[in-house]
């Protein structure tokens, strides 16, 4: 499963979703379902505009996690 770690990256550089919303250009309600890892996908665009704003890589807000480890029993 793929783990979005945006809140990490945005405490990292201090930055609120608001002030993050409004340098990328989506909404708080779509920024927070990115954030809250609720999200089924995420356009490149999207992607790309974060990855200016907070100044980092898409491997620093994008984390490979083993299914097994969400203790789904198996």
């Amino acid at each position: 499963m793929i783990v979005i770690n945006l809140d990490v990256m945005m405490a990292k550089r201090k930055m609120g979703l608001t002030e993050l919303a409004g340098k990328v250009g989506i909404t708080l309600a779509n920024l927070s379902i990115l954030k809250n890892n609720k999200a089924k996908a995420v356009r490149l665009e999207t992607l790309d505009a974060i990855c200016k704003a907070l100044g980092c890589q898409p491997g620093d807000i994008l984390e490979f996690v083993d299914g097994e480890e969400e203790g789904n029993g198996s």
